[in-house]
């Protein structure tokens, strides 16, 4: 007889006491299109043949240490399905905030980077949250490091009908002038990779990760770079790291005297998002 979703966590909680439960129900909810209420209500009845044959696949890799979203191929933000591998970061909710807060600020007809973009989750919310809003003509460009980042940023971009111009770069160098940059950069200080959830350090890449000793590497360069890529009373809108923000009021003061910088908490009441605005 076909086993239940019960049964199988049951037994990989049993033997791999590593595996969190949550990760088990996320995985096996979301394979049958179900809510977590859904969950429940159907935890004990019976699978097909074929839909055991696929759970037993997954919990196997989920054993491995291969975090959910990327067993699945997606992750969801901003209520949007978001395609991801192991070459980009998966994107957090926290960041949701950081598009919020653009969205206050956004108008029709600007020119837009997602610099950084990963799987291109920031660039999809925002413009199609933008769309609602009935703000229109947006000139999108995104940006990132490595080719798989592009590859894959790209995919959503189709997946969700957006006309996004893509770009190799290394922070700002190469890149035009924009009305409106956003970016949740690389910040997690080297020094803190041991305090790192162990599916995080396997799965997710450095590049995306690390931002070196004291996690503020890519904002020295962009401070450095954003005069020449932002348009007069252009804006930046950037995550960090929680315990960088007196560092960065530093830095920001030191480099960029001429601009309006605003920090904002996120919803756990942690310093995470900085707005800056070129006063020109």
């Amino acid at each position: 007889m076909p086993k239940n979703l019960k049964q199988i966590k049951e037994k990989v909680l049993a033997n791999n006491p590593e595996v969190r439960a949550d990760d088990i129900d996320y995985v096996l909810g979301e394979r049958l299109n179900y809510t977590p209420s859904e969950y429940e209500l159907h935890i004990n009845d019976e699978l097909t043949s074929d839909q055991e044959k696929e759970a037993l696949k997954d919990m196997k890799k989920l054993r491995r240490g291969i975090s959910p979203q990327y067993i699945l191929g997606y992750a969801w933000f901003y209520g949007y399905k978001i395609l991801v591998n192991r070459g980009v970061l998966i994107p957090r909710f926290e960041t949701e905030e950081l598009v919020k807060w653009a969205l206050e600020n956004i108008k029709s007809g600007e020119k837009i980077l997602d610099l950084g973009t990963g799987s291109g989750a920031i660039m999809v919310a925002l413009v199609k949250q933008a769309q609602e809003q009935g703000i229109s003509d947006l000139i999108l460009y995104a940006s990132d490091i490595t080719d798989s980042a592009l590859r894959e940023s790209e995919e959503n971009f189709l997946k969700y009908d957006l006309d996004v111009k893509t770009r190799k770069a290394n922070v700002l160098v190469g890149l035009e002038k924009f009305d409106m940059i956003i970016s949740n950069p690389p910040y997690i200080k080297t020094s803190e990779k041991d305090l790192m959830d162990t599916n995080v350090i396997k799965n997710e890449p450095d590049t995306a990760l690390y931002g070196g000793e004291d996690g503020l590497d890519f904002y020295r360069k962009f401070a450095k770079q954003i005069r020449s890529h932002l348009n007069p009373n252009g804006q930046f809108f950037l995550e960090f790291g929680f315990s960088e923000k007196e560092q960065l009021e530093n830095l920001f003061k030191a480099e960029l005297p001429d601009f309006k910088v605003e920090f904002r908490e996120d919803l756990a009441g942690k310093p995470r998002m900085v707005h800056g605005r070129w006063m020109k």
